[in-house]
């Protein structure tokens, strides 16, 4: 019998209207023949509720505790699902993520998921239930109740969906799949109805809020169709797949904004061997994910006693939560180099376009800088200056003010023909 995963989002389940809608899903699916296996997250704003309850009583509660306390939201939403189910008829049973066998690094409210023991849920299927457990959740081998972190919900599905070698994982959620950009910005964007691992990696990497990029490489990892559609429409998605030949022919699949970035400049370093893994060991150490890094040789100031080729910039961008933290950081690290000074600019976006097709068009990165070089700024005037830019295989990104984000995407999706 085909075996589908099915995930429903926080505002899927916000009311008891839509959990009823929810199950209605899972029964129909059922009654086409297939096992199913629901994963829901917590209803609505829950777990912002839970968060405010425990910040109320200390600005910095317990992480342990915080799990225990995050994983209550959606152990309410397991239970009602199944509730609805069994008013349809149809026999259900909810599994808390340790009952399902969720098995996770000790991480508390990070945890990443290490082994999924599926006996029960097989067990359970096997009976002909619907089994509704509980996403964002699992327990560490001694028995202590982990989240997962932003996004956990759907890392619990695809990670589901491979271990039971589902046929599908459906991703139901609150917009009806992945667009060419989002539709706030760009009101012409247009929804994807195939879109490849690789470039859906990239774009959420980037800044699209579409899926978490742990699911995603479950996904590519095991194989498993992905497809992201509304919860409360019938209409088809994006299927997430691995990649075809057809994906080749756009040059742009689809544009990614990312906001409120800081860039930190570090000049007059020591040059030589070494230096950007001290720089960088030290900011992983403190938990600072940092992009779009760039060095410079032979930058010393003039009458510093130093030679040009004794001389490094590293300039890298974090985002702006981050800025703080990474203070004094900064200061840790020119203190262990003998020397340097540091810079921090902030109000920076990124803006990202992404095609597997770039593999196979050229002059992909000449349109797009075009496109920026005669679009209308935030000033008035014509033309959005880059401050940066960076590239891989199936991508192009652009540091500009931010403030140009907006225009800049609604500019290249025009010029690469993007809308509908």
């Amino acid at each position: 019998m085909p075996l589908v995963v099915q995930k429903f989002g926080g505002s899927s389940v916000a009311d008891a209207d839509r959990i009823r809608r929810c199950a209605q899903r899972a029964y129909d699916a059922r009654r086409a023949g297939n096992d199913v296996v629901v994963v829901v997250s917590a209803m609505g704003k829950t777990t912002d509720g839970l968060i405010n309850l425990a910040n109320e009583i200390t600005p910095v509660p317990a992480k342990r505790e915080m799990d225990q306390l995050m994983a209550a939201g959606e152990q309410i939403s397991i239970a009602l699902t199944a509730i609805a189910l069994d008013m349809l008829g149809q026999e259900a049973i909810s599994l808390t993520g340790a009952q399902a066998g969720i098995l996770t690094e000790p991480s508390h409210t990070k945890a990443r998921i290490k082994n999924i023991e599926t006996a029960a849920i097989k067990r359970e299927l096997a009976r002909g239930r619907i089994v509704v457990v509980a996403g964002f959740q699992g327990v560490t081998a001694d028995g202590h109740v982990t989240t997962l972190g932003r996004g956990g919900s759907d890392t619990t599905a695809v990670a589901l969906a491979a271990a039971l070698r589902a046929d599908v994982c459906d991703i139901f959620t609150d917009v009806d799949g992945v667009y060419t950009a989002d539709p706030r910005i760009v009101p012409d964007a247009r929804k994807i109805d195939r879109i490849s691992y690789e470039a859906i990696l990239e774009l959420a990497s980037l800044g699209a809020k579409v899926m978490a990029t742990r699911s995603i490489f479950f996904g590519a990892k095991y194989n498993i169709p992905i497809h992201v559609r509304h919860a409360m429409l019938p209409d088809t998605g994006t299927m997430i797949v691995p990649e075809s030949k057809d994906m080749e022919q756009e040059e742009i699949t689809g544009l990614a904004l990312k906001v409120n970035l800081g860039r930190v400049t570090l000049t007059n370093l020591p040059g030589g061997p070494g230096v950007q893994g001290r720089i960088f060991s030290q900011i992983a150490a403190a938990g600072i994910l940092v992009d779009d890094i760039i060095q410079s040789e032979g930058s010393g100031n003039a009458g510093d006693g130093q030679s040009a080729g004794d001389s490094t910039t590293v300039s890298f961008t974090v985002e702006h939560t981050d800025l703080v933290d990474i203070k004094p950081v900064l200061d840790r690290i020119l203190a262990d180099l003998g020397r340097g000074q540091v810079r921090i600019d902030v109000g920076l976006c990124k803006v990202s376009a992404v095609g597997v097709g770039m593999r196979s068009h050229t002059g992909v990165a000449a349109k797009m800088f075009q496109a920026l070089a005669e679009a209308k700024g935030s000033s008035g005037g014509v033309g959005i200056k880059i401050q940066n830019i960076t590239t891989s295989e199936i991508k192009i990104s652009c540091i500009l003010a931010k403030e140009d984000g907006e225009p800049a995407m609604r500019a290249i999706h025009a010029a690469f023909g993007l809308g509908r």
